[in-house]
Formats: structure tokens, sequence, C-alpha cells
């Protein structure tokens, strides 16, 4: 049931997400969570800046009304939920920036400023590291 990955930060994304609220797939068939990791994958491949930053899939995150979700992950670091993206080139942009900034920083904080406009208003919930609260 568990398959081991590379342990340090990751963007797992649910491969099997809605495409948007409205549809469960695009008219090709595709799920969004499945279109979300390809194109995951193809920014990251174009940029080194993202080369730490893992991208791995596994299905159903649980947030199924939230669509196209993704849990941000870290050791020791906060961790987070995101969803409600649109499975495109300028979502994978940032989350990967967002992810590059977050790979970055001590605990899992990134400042406000940072945040790409594109990340703003999806984040879903936030989980603290094991053996941690946040304060």
């Amino acid at each position: 049931m568990l398959t081991p990955v590379e342990d340090g930060p990751a963007i797992v994304a649910c491969n099997t997400c809605r495409h948007s609220a409205d549809a469960r797939e695009d008219a090709t068939g595709l799920r969004g969570g499945a279109q979300l990791v390809a194109v995951l994958r193809e920014v990251q491949a174009e940029d080194a800046r993202y080369a730490g930053i893992a991208v791995q899939e596994m299905p159903c995150l649980f947030a199924c009304t939230e669509h196209c979700t993704v849990h941000l992950r870290a050791p020791g670091k906060v961790g987070y939920v995101l969803g409600r993206f649109t499975p495109d080139r300028e979502a994978a942009t940032a989350l990967l920036d967002y992810a590059a900034h977050y790979a970055e920083s001590e605990h899992g904080r990134v400042p406000f400023k940072q945040w790409p406009q594109a990340i703003k208003g999806h984040f879903i919930t936030r989980t603290p590291p094991q053996g941690f609260v946040v304060e």
C-alpha cells in the first residue's frame, strides 16, 4: 500500500483529481490531476531551480471537492495542501516557485511577499511536521 520515495522537499500531486469543480475529466478523457502531474514535470525539467524538489504522485488525497490538489512537504517543515488549480503551466510554475522558497525556508514558512500570485487563495490546510505543532 505504501511506496517508498525520496525524503526531501516534494510536491505530491493527486493524479486522480477532478479536472475542475464541474468536470471529472477534460474533453480528451484525462483527469486534471494527471494533467497537473505532467505539466509539473515538464516545467520542472525546463528549469534547474526546481531540481531539488521532487514531483511525486499518488491517487486521491481525499480533497475531492477542491480539484487539482497537491501536498507540499519536507522533513521537519510545516506541510501544506493546496487545490483548486487549473492543470496548466501557470499553476505548475507557481507551485514550483513556491516550493523552491519553501525548500529554502527553515520551517516551511514562506513570507507572503514571496508568494507567486497564482498560489494565493489555493491553500486548504497546513499540517505540522511529525513531533511538532506550529506556534
